[in-house]
């Protein structure tokens, strides 16, 4: 980050196109999310990634899925969220007040459209008490 090498705040797991999915689960929620959205822009969930928030201190800088065609296309990107609650916090690029969203566990969170040119998104540290957390992303390919 900003010409320096920093450790990730956060562990992190990522599943091509194709990679065989760890758990059955995963590969259900990817089937039922994809007959659910169907249709809509950027085609079928293709690639899964997993965060693993250890506490309060772990978070994602604010940043948008915009590596590939997610920089230029309308597209989708699903969010489950496992685990303790976080507040996941949206703001637009062009500037303006950030919003945030309560994330409890079991909770999906489907952010389409222009949403990732126009917008970040984050998951801040916080000080209070929080458990372990896992963000479960499903994204269409050539979208990271």
């Amino acid at each position: 980050m900003y010409d320096r090498v920093v450790d990730v705040p956060r562990l992190v797991c990522f599943y091509a196109e194709d990679a065989p999915l760890p758990d059955p689960v995963l590969v259900e929620a990817r089937a039922v999310l994809d007959e659910h959205y169907r249709g809509a822009p950027g085609g079928p969930f293709a690639t899964v990634g997993m965060c693993f928030y250890r506490d309060g201190r772990d978070s994602v800088a604010w940043h948008g899925d915009t590596i590939g065609r997610g920089a230029t296309e309308d597209t989708l990107v699903a969010i489950l969220s496992v685990g303790s609650s976080r507040t996941l916090r949206l703001r637009p690029r062009a500037g303006g007040p950030s919003l945030g969203f309560k994330l409890d566990s079991g909770d999906l969170l489907v952010m389409g459209g222009s949403c990732q040119r126009t917008w970040e998104h984050a998951i801040p540290k916080t000080a209070k008490a929080v458990g372990p957390r896992i963000s479960v992303q499903f994204r269409p390919a050539g979208v990271r």
